[in-house]
């Protein structure tokens, strides 16, 4: 079990730059279920940031994804990208930024997979849409000039869970394994949602009683029982060798920071190769809400680099 983390959460251990930011987040109400059914109908209003030299295609089909091609392809490597939200919230436009980003400078195909939410759908209907989209890849790689053997799969959050489980689950299976593990703030234990002392700590944007929702809704059951499946929570896979090599970036005062940390020490400890990246006074999501600070650029500079050593 990763261990609790401890201590006053206080906005004076946020980094000054990303204090700015994180003070113009809206209160989501992400237990109401109005808003949970709401939001994606906000989201087919939302104009889609365009990147230059990057083109969009939207598959409604099943299984749905959004597909991002630059205009000079560099690299037969692609990447499959899931989104965050918790398990109960998001859609893969959200991350229409960073896929595009992605995309440009490593000269890739990049695709975001949509999946279905909890507590509606619950696991592992989110697992078995993200898989779809990796099949799908690999049966339409050819015409996408994308070699099989170089897709890594990565994302951010529940996304980074979920990218963390379907790399446990494609590597169980026959046929090409994935290239890398790109997670972000991955949300990767359920057991972290158990510790009741992590409640009063107030984490911003993501706090312990979110995460308890979040988990119990996946999970159909209370976070931290004995049965929960390892592709429902990837910290509980016992075996992590041969998984492909990982990046792992957490905010150092994140709620999620202690469950990466030991998931990034036992994939080394497996002989897997993991690239560990703790941003000081970094809080949950500033991959995404802090996007154009500098302590952001220079996080996503690093972490794309790393990515392009694998798929680039």
């Amino acid at each position: 079990m990763s261990k609790p983390i401890t201590g006053p959460m206080t906005l004076d251990r946020v980094d000054p730059e990303l204090r700015v930011a994180l003070a113009k987040l809206p209160n989501v109400p992400i237990r109401a279920a109005w808003f949970r059914a709401l939001a994606p109908l906000l989201m087919k209003l939302r104009k889609a940031p365009a990147t230059a030299g990057v083109s969009l295609e939207v598959r409604k089909a099943a299984p749905g994804c959004r597909i991002y091609r630059p205009s000079t392809v560099r690299s037969t490597g692609a990447l499959l990208w899931i989104h965050g939200g918790g398990y109960v919230i998001g859609s893969a436009a959200v991350d229409d930024a960073l896929c595009g980003q992605v995309a440009a400078e490593l000269g890739i195909t990049v695709v975001s997979a949509e999946y279905r939410l909890a507590p509606r759908h619950r696991y592992p209907a989110a697992l078995n849409d993200c898989h779809a989209v990796w099949r799908w890849m690999l049966a339409e790689a050819s015409g996408f000039a994308i070699d099989p053997r170089r897709i890594a799969i990565g994302g951010m959050s529940a996304g980074g869970g979920l990218a963390a489980a379907l790399v446990q689950r494609v590597c169980d299976e026959d046929g090409p394994e994935p290239a890398a593990q790109w997670l972000m703030a991955p949300m990767l234990d359920d057991r972290t949602a158990a510790h009741r002392n992590l409640d009063a700590l107030a984490h911003p944007v993501w706090d312990n009683d979110l995460n308890r929702f979040g988990w119990s809704s996946y999970l159909g059951r209370e976070p931290g029982a004995v049965e929960v499946s390892s592709h429902a929570s990837p910290a509980r896979h016992e075996d992590l060798s041969g998984l492909p090599p990982a990046w792992i970036g957490v905010g150092a005062i994140e709620l999620f920071h202690d469950e990466d940390v030991a998931y990034a020490q036992r994939l080394e400890a497996a002989g897997v190769p993991a690239a560990l990246e703790v941003v000081p006074g970094a809080p949950h999501g500033f991959e995404a809400w802090g996007r154009g600070t500098e302590v952001t650029t220079r996080y996503l500079a690093k972490s794309i680099a790393w990515l392009g050593g694998h798929v680039g």
